[in-house]
């Protein structure tokens, strides 16, 4: 293992994190009828998830960047999918701010909200050679993309 700060790591943190504190002001209209019936196993899923690979961007330098190789398309795939995760999220804030809209696939990627930073991470775990955020990225997955699948679910059903 090669502990160190890795500021690859930060970039992605701060790419995932600006949206989402700019959607604390504009959440979709009724999301809070969704949030309430959120799955308690999911959701503790979701949470250390999140936990686990915040921790797990930062504290490992092998994500930084290093001397070109065929290995470095793995990050150069990934932070792609984090600048369609940034594309979806102006999508989103250009829409009219619905359920459908948050829910939304981008290039047929469904909710691709909760599933771009997914795979974006598992990448960069990939490319960091890293079975610790590998492992808690799955982790986050489960919960975070089983919670936004059973949003659009019920925002599909109108349940």
């Amino acid at each position: 293992m090669h502990f160190g700060f890795s500021y690859v790591g930060l970039i992605y943190l701060i790419m995932l994190i600006t949206p989402n504190l700019i959607w604390t002001k504009n959440r979709p209209k009724d999301y809070e009828k969704y949030e309430k019936n959120e799955n308690r196993i999911l959701l503790v899923f979701e949470r250390v998830g999140n936990v686990l690979v915040t921790c797990a961007a930062l504290i490992f330098k092998d994500f930084n960047l290093r001397p070109w190789t065929n290995w470095s398309w793995w990050l150069v795939i990934s932070f792609s999918m984090m600048i369609l995760y940034e594309i979806f999220w102006i999508r989103y804030f250009m829409s009219e701010k619905t359920m459908a809209d948050f829910y939304s696939s981008l290039l047929g990627i469904p909710v691709a909200g909760a599933t771009l930073p997914v795979i974006a991470f598992l990448l960069l775990a990939v490319y960091g050679g890293k079975i610790v955020m590998l492992v808690s990225i799955i982790i986050l997955g489960i919960g975070h993309i089983g919670i936004h699948l059973m949003h659009r679910k019920e925002a599909v059903s109108g349940v």
